[in-house]
């Protein structure tokens, strides 16, 4: 794996990589280290997917955390400033770059264990990495994860998606699929769709700036329309929330668009399953950084280091 200096980093705090993967391709990865260095384990942030998605999106806990430890964030193929080529996008390409990054992050950190962060699509991705490769991750944390929706279980074939083949070579047609992408990522679009992830007209002027932005870089409707055809939903997660060995914490708020976990009850009768609720949108970190981070530490507390 090669590793580049990137200008132009999304976070402005520390220091921003460009890793060179031969199954994943550019992938851009920001680290933020406290001074002076500690020996917390490092964590990981991975951010949502939708239109206009990057590691912005985890901008709030990457300021915080990145005072006591060393933080990184991702930005997913086909979002940021990683790779947006057109190319099939799939849990699979998600999942293998989680875990080029975190092979990364480990080696720069005495191989140790790290603390892994998704937020709703990509809590899919992040476990499944966490599933498949356990001795990498020492915790889990899901926000607002998807997946567990309703009672009904996603028990589907290994790799298998919910997603439509036929759907998405209707939105990729040469004729329309950029005009489709535009419109679905002008500013009144894109903070339509934020009030309803916030559930609030009440959204972050920057979230929705940097959204709006990250939308005009080259190739950058091709990921998402993967997504809006749901390709990147995986038909057999239930499985794989149900295989994970490590500490998993689970966050959500009870505003917006997502606020079903109906699934998630049966996963926090697991002894090492748990989870805090919170009176906001889909964002909790964004609205309430306080009791959020406050919430994660007792989490993250009760786990020997």
């Amino acid at each position: 794996m090669d590793v580049h200096d990137q200008e132009g980093p999304a976070l402005a705090r520390g220091d921003s990589i460009l890793l060179d993967d031969p199954r994943v391709g550019r992938l851009a990865l920001y680290r933020a280290t406290p001074s002076p260095e500690t020996s917390a384990p490092p964590v990981l942030l991975v951010h949502s997917v939708n239109a206009a998605a990057s590691a912005h999106e985890m901008r709030p806990l990457y300021d915080h955390l990145s005072a006591s430890r060393p933080t990184y964030a991702l930005d997913l193929p086909g979002f940021g400033a990683s790779l947006r080529s057109e190319r099939p996008y799939t849990p699979r390409l998600m999942t293998d770059a989680i875990l080029a990054a975190t092979a990364f992050i480990r080696s720069q950190h005495r191989n140790t264990p790290i603390d892994g962060l998704g937020l709703s699509l990509s809590c899919e991705f992040v476990a499944r990495a966490a599933y498949e490769k356990p001795s990498t991750f020492r915790t889990l944390a899901l926000v607002s994860p998807t997946g567990m929706s309703g009672t009904r279980r996603n028990d589907g074939p290994p790799g298998s998606t919910r997603g439509s083949t036929f759907l998405h070579s209707i939105l990729t047609v040469s004729l329309w699929h950029r005009a489709l992408y535009r419109l679905l990522t002008r500013p009144r679009v894109v903070r339509y769709f934020l009030g309803r992830t916030f559930g609030s007209s009440d959204i972050d002027p920057t979230l929705w700036h940097d959204s709006v932005q990250t939308s005009r870089r080259p190739g950058a409707e091709h990921a998402p329309l993967y997504f809006l055809s749901g390709l990147l939903f995986s038909r057999d997660i239930t499985r794989i929330y149900e295989g994970l060995s490590m500490p998993v914490w689970v966050a959500h708020g009870v505003r917006g668009d997502f606020v079903d976990y109906d699934g998630l009850e049966p996963l926090l009768e697991r002894s090492h399953w748990s989870g805090d609720t919170f009176e906001t949108g889909a964002l909790p970190y964004f609205e309430v950084l306080d009791p959020f981070m406050a919430a994660y530490a007792d989490a993250l507390g009760s786990i020997p280091r």
